[in-house]
């Protein structure tokens, strides 16, 4: 007979525990939530543990204090965001809720996650896969890349990463496309502390490190991204340095490998990266010396579409007219889409929107570029709630011109140039 603890919600608990002794097992530990599995497991000694893949019932004490004693954990997801969760953990291999008991001679043999040669109680215990399960996994797609650049001076770049990510996921809800947010940014990361998500393991240089060892695959993306909702949809997050003295861990190879297997992991990544991509840090004594621009390079060439943002006033024009000049030396000018942030007539004067595009066309060649205008308190509100913006004000007229930008980049952005939009 199977010892086994649970902490599951209580309709779910009442129902193992009344049929358990049915199949061979017995409850030692009914707990309340992570904390009290966590001190069970201590004291029950039990050998498995069954927790709901929920905050509340499942944590990495748990996950830890079963690896520590060799108690095997069963994890129940019910939903794509319970797995999601489950995986930040490390539980790659959650079953299907609702959970059942079944006779181990009812349920096939399959690989446990040791490799263990010996098929355990947990493995016994699993679900069959049916055809629709087979049917779920999405075959390997080859996934585009948006790259969001913009000069120094806080143009906006983070923030119109966010809200773009936000829009594309909000699309795609019901057909089961995957949308990720990454931070490349080798100078100041931000996406974390924007969307309060931890950043003291980033996903993105833990990316680098698997792509640098081959190791980089679907599963290992999952493992390491951070999902967070946004609209009708999920954003998975890789965020980025916690302390930017670790710039070197975002190798110009690493960074290659990065982007090239998020193409078959998900359909659309939008990629925040520094301002600059100078090369004058690199030492000319040591020509294999690390480069901290060489992410950013890296990501703009890579990407199919980079939309290049400036902010709407004398000096933010006067900059991004200058990175622009340096940007189309390294990018197609057909890869560019211009986007004009924090428009307001207090900086620019009477019919703004006018006035910019006159300047972009007669000083850099720009035509029709997207112009999003000045809304602090929308993105005030965004920052407080750790949302994106469609959530935290979603009547934005800000939010209105990113959900524009998001018509261009949607759809397979490196099969064709769409026509560009204006506000």
């Amino acid at each position: 007979m199977t010892s086994v603890a649970l902490a599951l919600p209580l309709a779910d608990e009442q129902r193992l525990v009344a049929e358990a002794g049915r199949h061979g097992h017995r409850v030692v530990a009914r707990c309340s939530g992570a904390d009290d599995l966590a001190a069970q497991l201590q004291t029950a000694r039990p050998e498995l543990a069954v927790a709901a893949a929920a905050p509340q019932y499942l944590s990495s004490r748990v996950v830890a204090a079963c690896d520590a004693i060799g108690v095997r954990l069963l994890v129940v997801a019910a939903s794509v965001h319970e797995r999601r969760f489950a995986a930040t953990l490390g539980v790659m291999d959650p079953v299907d809720a609702p959970f059942e008991w079944a006779p181990p001679r009812t349920r096939p043999a399959m690989p446990v996650p040791d490799a263990s040669s010996e098929v355990d109680e947990e493995t016994r215990m699993r679900p069959p896969r049916t055809r629709a399960d087979a049917g779920a996994e999405r075959p390997p797609s080859r996934g585009s890349i948006i790259a969001i650049w913009g000069p120094g001076g806080a143009p906006g770049r983070t923030s119109l990463a966010i809200a773009l990510a936000a829009e594309l996921a909000d699309t795609v809800d019901s057909s089961g496309a995957t949308i990720a947010l990454a931070d490349a940014d080798t100078h100041a990361a931000a996406i974390a502390p924007a969307l309060g998500l931890l950043d003291e393991a980033p996903g993105f240089a833990a990316a680098c490190r698997l792509a640098g060892s081959g190791a980089l695959d679907r599963a290992q993306f999952e493992r390491i991204a951070q999902p967070h909702r946004a609209g009708r949809g999920d954003i998975q997050v890789l965020t980025g340095l916690g302390r930017a003295s670790r710039w070197p861990e975002l190798t110009a190879e690493r960074v290659s490998g990065v982007l090239t297997a998020a193409r078959d992991w998900a359909d659309v990544t939008v990629v925040d990266v520094a301002a600059s991509f100078e090369h004058d840090e690199e030492l000319m004594t040591d020509l294999n010396a690390p480069r901290r621009n060489a992410a950013t390079i890296e990501v703009l060439r890579s990407a199919d579409r980079v939309v290049a943002v400036g902010a709407a006033d004398p000096i933010g024009l006067s900059r991004f007219l200058r990175g622009h000049a340096e940007l189309t030396e390294l990018v197609d000018p057909d890869r560019v889409i211009t986007v004009v942030n924090k428009l307001r007539a207090s900086a620019i004067g009477l019919n703004a929107a006018s006035q910019v595009r006159q300047t972009l066309a007669r000083f850099g060649g720009i035509d029709a570029p997207v112009i999003v205008p000045w809304d602090p308190a929308a993105f005030d509100a965004a920052l407080l709630s750790g949302r994106a913006l469609l959530d935290a004000a979603a009547r934005s007229a800000a939010r209105t011109a990113i959900r524009e930008l998001a018509e261009l980049v949607r759809v397979t952005p490196s099969l064709r140039r769409p026509a560009m939009v204006g506000a």
